[in-house]
């Protein structure tokens, strides 16, 4: 709490004020509350909202809860709405701050509420639903779970630009599609649960939920198993860099960069996943290129050449067999493709280059001219920018080009820190770098 600036602390503060207004006014309408219902239906918001599932969207989380709040909507109308998401203060989440557990109390109490008295105003009848209210009933809760979902989106985005900075953080849009499409499915639940309520009561919460958190289970599971993705790539990365220690970081920035571009011409979330690991893993194949060659000084034989043009092929054995790389192993196999053609290690031309590989090739070269080698300082990004023009239309996918440029002059580029050398261990360094445009390699005939 101490850490966030001011206007974040200003607006939690509001929140925390607009929810302790709402209580109040709810005040006299409890004495004709079913409280009952109310007090099971936020036993069952406060246990969902203690297990939430992790997404694959950023550090998102999500938990069926509001299936139980916008139950509360139909069967105790705003006030008792209210008072249930308000339970979200008491979750059990390990690690969750106090001032958190407030902030989360408060907006989904706002959203309660609002949901309840706009399900109202637009016709809908609080109580138990008789077989005769459908299907008018529909359009009031379809009222009410857009302006709780919008609500709860709009007021934690808000608190999280505020205590980050706006802009530092933007979700991309199709994560923002998935993260709201996931509400608005599983809102259609509290519908269930309220249809289900007036013939076998409580019980219709298990009915309904106990699918709920089986799938709850395998979404926790599949992220799990991303974990273990991230966790083999970075295995591997970590072994490149301790062979060929001037990419320490080089990994990590080729695939910022590659997000970058992705992002900006369109991609897709999975294709999105796919195209990181292909910029983390692009040289996995120095793995099996000689020490002696990678780190020598002067001119190289056609030979030794020949041992780095093979890198990529040596780099997709390297990965074959893991499965999850998808589309990635072609970014890794032609990353050094030219869009003219001379480049290795199959001579592939313009859009014969498969994608991945024409984002990767002008990832690679930006991040290596920005960067220090042992042979000259780094480029300033102006330069750098200037010299992707420049070999635009023969080295680089001019798309790609004008693509990155335009994610440059929009988000900047803010390379993820350089990964320090362990204790103790020698450091080596390249002569050359075969990744940077300004400086190509020389080779001379070994015959």
């Amino acid at each position: 709490m101490r850490e966030m600036p001011w206007p974040a602390k200003i607006y939690f503060v509001l929140c925390i004020g607009a929810a302790g207004i709402l209580l109040l006014r709810s005040s006299q309408a409890y004495d004709r509350l079913d409280w009952s219902s109310t007090l099971v239906l936020a036993l069952l918001f406060l246990v969902c909202e203690s297990v939430p599932t992790q997404l694959s969207v950023r550090q998102a989380a999500i938990s069926v809860s509001f299936s139980a709040a916008l139950a509360a909507v139909v069967l105790v109308g705003p006030e008792g709405a209210a008072l249930v998401a308000a339970t979200a203060v008491f979750s059990v989440r390990p690690g969750l701050a106090t001032h958190k557990r407030l902030f989360n109390g408060a907006q989904f109490l706002i959203s309660g509420y609002a949901a309840g008295w706009v399900y109202t105003l637009a016709g809908g009848e609080p109580g138990l639903p008789q077989r005769t209210d459908f299907p008018e009933i529909i359009l009031p809760y379809g009222a009410a779970t857009f302006v709780f979902v919008a609500l709860n989106f709009a007021l934690t985005a808000l608190i999280l630009a505020l205590a980050e900075g706006v802009g530092k953080r933007q979700v991309p849009v199709p994560d923002v599609a998935q993260f709201l499409l996931s509400y608005l499915g599983y809102a259609t639940f509290g519908l269930l649960i309220a249809g289900l309520w007036a013939t076998v009561q409580s019980i219709s919460a298990v009915l309904v939920l106990l699918p709920l958190f089986v799938a709850r289970w395998a979404f926790g599971q599949y992220h799990a198993q991303h974990r273990s993705y991230e966790a083999t790539i970075a295995a591997l990365c970590q072994a490149v860099e301790t062979k060929d220690w001037y990419t320490r970081g080089h990994c990590t920035r080729v695939s910022a960069a590659s997000s970058m571009i992705a992002e900006e011409i369109g991609m897709g979330t999975e294709r999105l996943h796919a195209i990181r690991y292909a910029g983390m893993l692009h040289d996995v194949g120095k793995l099996g290129v000689p020490t002696k060659v990678l780190q020598k000084d002067g001119v190289l034989t056609e030979e030794e050449f020949a041992a780095i043009q093979l890198h990529p092929m040596r780099g997709l054995e390297i990965v074959r067999g893991i499965g999850f790389l998808d589309e990635a192993f072609a970014g890794i196999m032609h990353h050094h493709e030219r869009y003219d053609g001379r480049g290795y290690p199959m001579g592939l031309a313009g859009a014969e280059i498969p994608e991945f590989a024409r984002i990767i090739c002008v990832a690679d070269a930006f991040d290596s001219m920005t960067s220090d080698r042992s042979y000259r300082k780094a480029k300033p990004q102006e330069e750098a920018v200037a010299e992707l023009r420049k070999w635009s239309g023969t080295q680089f996918d001019p798309i790609i080009v004008g693509a990155f440029i335009r994610a440059l002059d929009r988000d900047g580029w803010n390379p993820p820190a350089s990964v320090p050398a362990p204790s103790g261990m020698p450091v080596v360094t390249a002569a050359k770098d075969h990744d940077d445009p300004t400086t190509p390699i020389q080779v001379v005939s070994d015959r």
